[in-house]
């Protein structure tokens, strides 16, 4: 950890001596980071651990992805990637157009499957809490009968993105009408509602890490 520490202020004392020799822009960043340097050699600790934040939205992919996604925030060009991929956002804003939207993925690919009885935004899904959307299953006794009914609730978040991620949620959803766990039936079934599900699902991450560490782009 000192050898790190080391080579980050060997660094900023590089860019120091070309301080005199820069326009106002890069000296008031060279500043910044001698700022920063300050507090790091004051306490290292603090420089360990903002130096090993894990990607919570990326736990589940390999070092390999999580190396290049954190190469990217260091370089703080995750806003670019994602723009320029993903330029615009959707028109799906409330519930009576989501309710729409959503059911015309339903009767393409799963017309046999069973009723949705409501589908919404929902501000209380937060993705902090792991949850991008909800799909429930209500059981309840009328009369004699026992009826359930499906919901899809779609965190409010969603209002304001990308179509692809939004109809990535939807069609993650969805597929719980038919497979309620994880397993590989679920993601086959993804994958048939949306072939490029699972690059769409890491750019989603990838959107929350950016919001996560510096904001929201859209």
């Amino acid at each position: 950890m000192l050898v790190s520490i080391l080579k980050v202020a060997f660094h900023l004392a590089s860019n120091l001596k070309k301080f005199n020799n820069t326009n106002y822009s890069i000296k008031l960043a060279v500043f910044k980071k001698s700022r920063i340097m300050s507090l790091i050699l004051m306490n290292p600790l603090k420089y360990h651990f903002y130096m090993s934040i894990p990607l919570k939205y990326l736990s589940a992919y390999s070092s390999t992805v999580q190396n290049q996604v954190q190469k990217m925030l260091d370089e703080n060009t995750l806003k670019s990637y994602l723009l320029n991929k993903y330029p615009r956002v959707h028109d799906v804003t409330n519930d009576k157009s989501l309710r729409s939207y959503v059911m015309d993925i339903k009767n393409q690919y799963l017309k046999k499957s069973s009723p949705l009885s409501q589908i919404k935004f929902d501000d209380k899904i937060h993705v902090i809490n792991n949850a991008l959307g909800l799909h429930t299953y209500v059981s309840r006794v009328q009369g004699n009968k026992l009826k359930s009914k499906n919901e899809i609730r779609i965190g409010s978040l969603f209002k304001k993105s990308p179509e692809p991620f939004l109809s990535m949620i939807t069609v993650h959803e969805l597929a719980h009408l038919k497979e309620k766990g994880h397993n590989k039936a679920f993601y086959k079934l993804c994958q048939y509602m949306m072939n490029d599900y699972h690059q769409v699902e890491l750019d989603l991450r990838i959107y929350l890490t950016q919001i996560d560490k510096f904001g929201d782009i859209y």
